[in-house]
């Protein structure tokens, strides 16, 4: 998962995320015909657009690089 900046007001926690998933998952309905989704695994995943929360579409959105294991970028 992204993790993401707004280069304008500095926020890196609250973002409007559009996305499309394709996924597989299993559904699994109680007797009763309760849905409880179960092992979901994201297929294709594909990021429309990121708006900062705080700036909105004003505010410009980076994408951080990921961490390494030992916490470096």
């Amino acid at each position: 998962m992204a993790r993401y900046r707004c280069t304008s007001c500095g926020n890196l926690t609250r973002f409007d995320v559009v996305a499309t998933r394709r996924t597989r998952s299993f559904h699994h309905f109680t007797t009763g015909g309760e849905l409880t989704v179960e092992d979901e695994e994201v297929l294709d995943e594909h990021v429309e657009s990121v708006t900062c929360r705080w700036c909105g579409p004003g505010g410009a959105v980076e994408e951080l690089p990921e961490l390494t294991t030992e916490g470096e970028r």
